[in-house]
């Protein structure tokens, strides 16, 4: 998933210590970030590629159509965009910034809200599918992880393109 947000003129400055890559905010202060996020944001844009698609275009491709798509989606045009590391063209100015989330808050609030929110999305397919571990591993490859696809098989939310999913589909998983 991708997340684009766009902020009001003034800054939450209360939240600028606190804005960084996703994954060095510990969980609990990522919901707290990203709700004020929501609460402050003038719009947010939030787009899923189906694991399907994912797997068809490949990560990078997939990760460039969802930020078009975020953009496109959003209900007041922004005047720029600020992206991580992507090189994108829009009819506005844009920026790719490489380590993007530690160099603009903008990007880091956007890093928190994609993190929150698919963070979310995992416990929601834990219930799903049980046995896998996602509020655990948040669907990273973990040994617990990977036991369970090796012992419950694959689900649909699984990207085949990814290992060790891709050698298990085509039977060259050791």
């Amino acid at each position: 998933p991708l997340y684009l947000f766009v902020e009001k003129q003034q800054v939450n400055t209360a939240l600028l210590p606190f804005l960084n890559d996703s994954k060095k905010v510990a969980p609990r202060r990522r919901e707290e970030i990203a709700k004020k996020i929501h609460e402050t944001a003038v719009d947010i844009s939030i787009v899923s590629l189906s694991p399907e698609e994912i797997d068809m275009r490949n990560i990078y491709a997939a990760t460039m159509e969802a930020m078009y798509r975020a953009v496109r989606n959003l209900k007041i045009q922004p005047q720029a965009v600020i992206v991580d590391a992507v090189p994108l063209h829009f009819s506005v100015p844009s920026l790719s910034l490489v380590h993007g989330d530690a160099k603009s808050a903008s990007v880091a609030a956007a890093s928190i809200v994609a993190k929150v929110h698919r963070d979310h999305l995992m416990d929601e397919y834990d219930k799903v599918y049980p046995g896998y571990g996602f509020s655990r591993n948040k669907g990273y490859g973990t040994a617990e992880h990977i036991e369970a696809i090796r012992t419950l098989g694959i689900t649909p939310i699984h990207r085949k393109s990814f290992e060790p999913v891709k050698s298990m589909v085509n039977g060259t998983y050791l």
